[in-house]
Parts: structure tokens; C-alpha cells; sequence
């Protein structure tokens, strides 16, 4: 989704690699002295163990509920532009998995926002982490019931 006209100008669920250069390009606005971003690497790392593989899925309206979450945001003093993209499907060490942008007039309006956008999406968003560790273990870390995909 593109909205070129709003303020949301950006929300996607996708199994591409999220192009950050174009995402944060989408959010520039002549009235903007700040953009703040924020990128979600994989790590090779998790409460102490060694990650060797991770992927993510997504409830078919994940995209839906993304949007509407960065909807919430839209309307926030001094916001100009806001763009979002998470990726699902198997990702490698080091790829980027959630990419977020809010363009502001300044950054006292900026940080706040991007920050609680961060936090909303990810406790608001179907999308759930099924990591591999060195030691030939799996989960799904959030979850309580390891032995399938948590429950929305």
C-alpha cells in the first residue's frame, strides 16, 4: 500500500526485502526538519543463544492491522510523513525485518512517535518469530505454547 496523499505514506506485510532507501524516501516533506527511522535486524543472537535461522509469519491480515496502527499515529503534532514495512518468510542474519520512518518538524516530535509506533507494532501486529539455535533447538520466543504457531 502507498498513500501518497496522507500522512501514512507507507504500510506493508511482505516476503521481498524491504528496500529502506525508497521506504524512507517516501516519507521526505518540505515541512520535515526530522526523520527518524528505525531498523530491525535479525541477530545472531537471543537470551543468550546462539541463532542460526529465523523466519516470520503472518496472519493474513496482518497487512490490514499494520496499517491501522500506524493510522493511530497519523494525526500527532508536528508528524508529516510516516512509513512502515515489516517481512515475513525466512530472513537471514543481518536482513532487516521491520523498517519504520516518521518525518516531523522537529525531533522532540519524531522520537517519541517512532518509538511508540515500534512498540505498538509489535505487540499489536500478527506477525510471530520462529527462531533456530545453533544447538538444534526451535521457538517461537513471545510464546507460550512452543509446539505451533502462537495464537493471535
Amino acid at each position: 500500500m502507498v498513500i501518497m496523499d496522507d500522512v501514512l505514506r507507507f504500510a506493508q506485510v511482505s516476503s521481498a526485502a524491504i528496500d529502506v532507501p525508497r521506504v524512507m524516501a517516501l516519507v521526505s516533506d518540505p515541512q520535515a526538519g526530522a526523520v527518524a527511522t528505525f531498523v530491525g535486524a535479525v541477530r545472531n543472537h537471543d537470551g543468550g543463544r546462539d541463532v542460526t535461522a529465523l523466519s516470520y509469519s503472518a496472519h493474513p491480515s496482518a497487512e490490514e492491522i499494520l496499517e491501522q496502527v500506524a493510522q493511530e499515529f497519523v494525526n500527532r503534532p508536528g508528524v508529516h510523513g510516516l512509513a512502515v514495512a515489516h517481512r515475513v518468510g525466512d530472513l537471514e542474519i543481518g536482513d532487516v525485518a521491520l523498517f519504520a520512518a516518521v518525518s516531523a518538524s522537529h525531533r522532540v516530535e519524531a522520537f517519541p512517535v517512532l518509538e511508540e509506533l515500534v512498540n505498538r507494532i509489535k505487540a499489536a501486529v500478527p506477525i510471530w518469530k520462529h527462531q533456530e539455535y545453533a544447538d538444534g533447538t526451535k521457538d517461537w520466543p513471545g510464546s507460550t505454547d512452543q509446539s505451533s504457531e502462537p495464537a493471535c
